[in-house]
């Protein structure tokens, strides 16, 4: 198979690392890639938002495949853009249709599939600046802390949680009166404030039938002990401790099996992965968000304990054949810790070169945000690199990942030294 893979972070280069292993595979190209993908297959220098650029690359590298890693090109229709074109046609796409990226691009537009088909979820409105005063109304019914979501995609940042009833409103109408978060805010979602614990399940689908991957844990929160500002995350580890098999039952048939028939019954067809941000309330399962993608930490634990060949089930995927694909789960545990740029997540300097690399022989180092000019790798982004090891537990595969990470210097490198200490 001749696989293109759109993309260029963390979740990528495990995507590209895993699909590196199969032996259905005949070349891999990633567009655009980082300095990490560059050892597993081959970097191409193309914006993946240009459907026309990635279209003539499809077609004069003869790709069987074409595997879309971030949101923003499903959100913005690439699948719809292969379905429509003839000449696309015999090649395979992984990731929903536009219609269906909503699942993620609109959290009006997943509170209300989950209300449809009772999939369990906090109580919520949706406002605009039409009716700002409503907003404020249901505000006032709500016990603090108060969740403000945008509507549409903010790189991550479009969530608020504030403890003051007045900072609230405040915000509410920043967000639909001044744009906030651009057109994202255009309508935001209000929703009570679920107290427990998050995790991270993830299905692929045919649209038909599904198969659940290996369920993780990420760290959102840039200071230890979960402080501090949100970032694109940490670390995560899996799988997680207190997901027990009655919890997972749970999930499978409260949230998993609804939401697939759910599409199935609302006529949205969706080929590719669901990514379901969960709470634990008390042991009971309660979605949080959907994403019509992998996570980014989390691929760089769950690739790693997924045994299962991903071209495979890839193929199963947009040949309609999953039912008849097998997953199995390495029993290891496996933990990734995030080296990040200092200052991340506000501002933040590129360009610092990354030492020991080389070193490292107990973990394999995923790249995020990374550059390379001949031998010499460079920082590109704010989380620069992804250090995930196995071990026989969380606390063994910790240590590994802590161990290797001493190995690696770039200048003023941060990483947080809790992760995973809440679930021990």
């Amino acid at each position: 198979m001749r696989v293109l893979l759109l993309g260029s972070g963390g979740r990528e280069h495990a995507l590209a690392w895993k699909m590196s292993n199969s032996s259905l595979l005949e070349e891999l190209f990633i567009a655009p890639g980082n300095a990490g993908t560059r050892q597993v297959g081959k970097n191409v220098n193309l914006n993946i938002n240009d459907f026309g650029a990635v279209k003539n690359f499809v077609l004069e590298n003869d790709i069987n495949l074409v595997v879309v890693g971030p949101e923003e090109p499903l959100v913005l229709g690439i699948v719809d853009f292969f379905e429509a074109d003839g000449d696309l046609k015999k090649v395979g796409i992984v990731g929903p249709t536009k219609y269906a990226a909503q699942m993620e691009g609109s959290k009006d537009f997943a509170k209300e599939f989950m209300k449809r088909h009772n999939i369990p979820t906090a109580k919520y409105e949706t406002f605009t600046k039409d009716n700002l005063e409503q907003g404020y109304a249901f505000i006032d019914k709500l016990k603090p802390p108060y969740v403000l979501k945008a509507d549409g995609l903010a790189a991550g940042k479009g969530v608020l949680i504030l403890d003051s009833k007045e900072e609230a409103k405040k915000e509410l109408r920043s967000m639909l009166m001044d744009a906030k978060f651009g057109d994202a805010s255009s309508k935001v979602v209000i929703e009570e404030f679920l107290k427990g614990v998050e995790l991270s399940c993830f299905v692929i689908t045919d649209g038909d039938s599904y198969k659940i991957l290996p369920e993780a844990k990420d760290y959102k929160r840039i200071g230890e002990g979960d402080k501090g500002l949100n970032t694109g995350g940490m670390g995560a580890v899996s799988p997680v401790p207190f997901a027990n098999p009655t919890f997972l039952d749970k999930v499978e048939n409260q949230v998993i099996i609804p939401t697939v028939k759910g599409l199935k019954q609302d006529n949205i067809p969706y080929k590719g992965f669901i990514f379901f941000g969960l709470i634990n309330v008390k042991n009971e399962p309660f979605v949080i968000e959907y994403n019509c993608r992998m996570g980014d930490p989390e691929t760089e634990v769950v690739m790693p304990r997924l045994k299962s060949d991903l071209l495979d089930l890839f193929e199963g995927v947009v040949t309609n054949t999953l039912s008849e694909r097998d997953v199995q789960f390495d029993e290891r545990s496996a933990a990734t810790v995030m080296m990040v740029s200092g200052g991340y997540p506000e501002a933040y300097e590129k360009g610092k070169q990354i030492y020991g690399l080389g070193n490292v022989t107990d973990s394999i180092v995923f790249h995020a945000g990374t550059a390379s000019d001949g031998p010499v790798v460079t920082s590109a982004g704010g989380r620069v690199l992804a250090v995930t090891s196995y071990g026989k537990n969380l606390d063994s595969a910790l240590d590994r990942s802590y161990n290797s990470i001493e190995k690696i210097q770039f200048d003023k490198a941060y990483f947080r030294r809790d992760i995973g200490h809440d679930v021990l």
